[in-house]
Formats: structure tokens, sequence, C-alpha cells
């Protein structure tokens, strides 16, 4: 078994101005390296200058373009609002069809409720009543017609 104990390494900082002397040596090598950086890009970044008008200006217009057809054709858009605003005008006037219907059965059932006459109406009628003395006479059902049993009886 190992019983030896780990101590870290404590790390001993150099003093301020060795520092400063090390970040001073670096600073002439990093200095070249962003001049030759500077001159490579040189040409792009004046490309770049040139153009930034026309690209602002293709910037815009995707811009608008991508929200024109977006207001157009989103999920949002007119062409769903058009559809969901026609939806919304027949179904209210299902609404209002149905409820001049149920208007008219409220009528029939109080009329049922309070008017003699309407009653007596329904009972002859549905239920073929008649006053006394009265004869009443009612029609018989239509035939019903069989189908030939063969189909030379068709023929």
């Amino acid at each position: 078994m190992d019983f030896r104990v780990g101590i870290p390494k404590i790390r001993v900082l150099p003093p301020p101005e060795e520092r400063l002397r090390s970040l001073t040596q670096g600073a002439d090598q990093a200095e070249a390296w962003a001049a030759k950086l500077r001159v490579k890009l040189e040409p792009y970044i004046d490309r770049v200058v040139e153009m930034r008008r026309r690209l602002a200006t293709i910037a815009v217009a995707v811009l608008a373009v991508w929200l024109c057809l977006h207001v157009a054709f989103g999920a949002n858009g007119m062409v769903v609002y058009r559809a969901k605003k026609a939806e919304y005008e027949k179904l209210q006037k299902q609404i209002g069809d149905m409820q001049k219907e149920n208007d008219g059965f409220s009528k029939q059932v109080e009329e049922l409720k309070s008017d003699p006459k309407r009653i007596e109406k329904e009972a002859r009628e549905q239920f073929h009543y008649a006053r006394p003395g009265e004869v009443v006479y009612v029609a018989p059902d239509d035939p019903v017609v069989q189908p030939p049993s063969n189909r030379s009886a068709s023929k």
C-alpha cells in the first residue's frame, strides 16, 4: 500500500518587474505579427468598406422580402386570417339560422301549452281524434311493391 500524501506544488509568481519585462519582450513580436496580418487583410477590409452600402441595402431588401412573406403566408398571416374570417362568418350565419329555428320551436311549445285551438289541431292530426258525430277518413298507406322472385320476370 502506498501511504504517500501528495502536496500540491506552490507556484511562485515572478516579481512585477519581471512580468512587465516579459510582456514588453513579447510585444515586439505581437506587433510584427499584427502588422503582417493587417497587410494580408487590408485589401479585403478595403473591399468590405467600399461595399458596405451595397451590403446594407441588400440586407434591408432581404429583410423586407422576408417580412412581407411572413405577413402574407406566416402562421397568423393574411391568408390564414381571411380563411378564419370566412369560417367565422359562416358560423355566425349558422348560429343565426339555428336561433331562428329555436325561436320557432319555442313559439310552438308556448302555443301547445296555452292555445286550445292549436292543442285540438295537433290531437286531430297525430291521434286521429274526432268530435262526437264526426267521421275520420284515413288514406291507406301506399302498397309496397315486391321485387320479382327471379330474373326472367323482370325482363
